[in-house]
């Protein structure tokens, strides 16, 4: 029978920063700028440029999701999974089939897949399930630390077992359920500045519950991605996960931090600290904002149109791509997409010769379309992204896989 040592809901409170929190001006003011930048950000790209970008951020927050697991596969070898191809060493293939398993999970988030649905009990357990389906069996193994012993990963199955992380003893696994329920409760009836803040809260709060055996700080930054995308319509062209990465021990540190109890009169009326609550509150809404400057930063129309042409120009030279392809990505960018028909006119030559650059640059990898038809569009790909788009993640050395 599962270990139910009855503890009260209220154990986890403050779930909420309180409109009476001495903090609370500057985290709003800190909303404001998040929701104003973020917006702005979105409304500069055209829609096929939103798709393409998604698609990039989508293998750069899985990349950084997973570092913060201690587990390193870089974009590249991530962009290689989705097209199965896999690595020869069975550990790499491994987290290859991981990260491919997040990003699947966070392109069904991105498509709506977890709407409404993102702060609820079902929807939790469901981007628990869908990633660990796809998990290869090694990775659905995780050894007790306490005992040594070896337990499997029940895909969205809620823990059976007591759990210590670090100093934190969680709730008993018979509590989880109300736990999650009482979560759901406050969590899915907020209003948008409320909700905003709870992106942060609610990141604590789940990894406080840790409702599963393995796989929490991944589903929680899933959450919270999901949680942004609702509430902010992000288009899901920046992360958060980036920012957390690279912040990693203040991440962990605001984390540990949340887990203490209240101080004092002056820290709230919940069990536990609204003053690190607090804290961390202002933490991520910061790396928030941080995050959207830097992806603006990189998508500035002429900075991203003089790298791409810079590295069209170097390709010409060496031979790998055709002359003259470098107009036919000035034109993708400027208008966001191009009929196959308009690249003959761009380009100044036959209809012959411009399929044979058009097809040159979709064999690279850097022009694609739905169809045959349908209008070409750029593509972000992370083996060019240190030169089209640099800082967005480290560099692969290129060892073959």
């Amino acid at each position: 029978m599962t270990e139910d040592r009855g503890e009260q809901v209220s154990l986890m409170e403050p779930l909420l920063i309180g409109e009476g929190s001495r903090h609370r001006g500057v985290l709003t003011d800190l909303v404001l700028d998040l929701v104003q930048k973020s917006a702005g950000f979105r409304r500069s790209l055209p829609d096929s440029l939103l798709v393409s970008l998604a698609d990039l951020v989508r293998a750069m927050n899985c990349y950084y999701s997973n570092l913060i697991e201690g587990h390193d596969t870089h974009p590249v070898d991530i962009e290689r999974a989705l097209k199965n191809d896999y690595s020869h060493d069975a550990g790499k293939r491994d987290l290859q089939l991981e990260a491919k398993a997040h990003i699947t999970v966070q392109k069904w988030i991105d498509g709506g897949g977890l709407k409404g649905h993102a702060v609820t009990s079902d929807g939790i357990r469901e981007v628990h399930r869908r990633f660990c389906e796809l998990l290869p069996e090694d990775l659905l193994w995780v050894e007790d630390p306490e005992t040594k012993e070896r337990v499997r990963i029940v895909p969205g199955g809620l823990r059976v077992s007591n759990v210590k992380v670090g100093a934190h003893i969680a709730v008993s696994p018979g509590a989880v359920p109300r736990f999650l329920k009482r979560f759901e409760e406050v969590y899915s009836r907020l209003g948008k500045t409320n909700a905003i803040l709870s992106a942060a809260t609610a990141h604590h709060r789940l990894v406080w519950i840790h409702p599963f055996v393995d796989g929490n700080g991944r589903v929680t930054r899933l959450m919270s991605h999901a949680m942004l995308l609702g509430t902010l319509d992000t288009g899901a062209i920046w992360s958060v996960a980036r920012g957390l990465a690279r912040n990693v021990d203040d991440y962990k540190k605001h984390l540990a931090a949340c887990d203490a109890t209240r101080r004092n009169d002056l820290d709230g009326r919940g069990d536990l600290s609204e003053e690190a609550l607090s804290r961390f509150t202002e933490f991520f809404l910061r790396i928030c904002i941080d995050q959207v400057e830097f992806m603006e930063g990189l998508m500035q129309p002429d900075r991203l149109r003089t790298r791409i042409l810079l590295w069209a120009e170097e390709e010409i030279r060496l031979n790998t791509l055709p002359p003259k392809a470098g107009s036919i990505l000035e034109a993708v960018l400027y208008r966001g997409e191009l009929p196959r028909g308009d690249a003959a006119g761009i380009v100044g030559v036959g209809e012959r010769h411009a399929r044979r650059i058009v097809s040159a640059l979709v064999e690279r990898g850097v022009l694609a379309s739905e169809s045959s038809r349908a209008p070409l569009c750029l593509v972000f790909s992370a083996a060019l992204a240190s030169r089209w788009m640099p800082g967005l993640f480290p560099e692969k050395v290129n060892i073959p896989v």
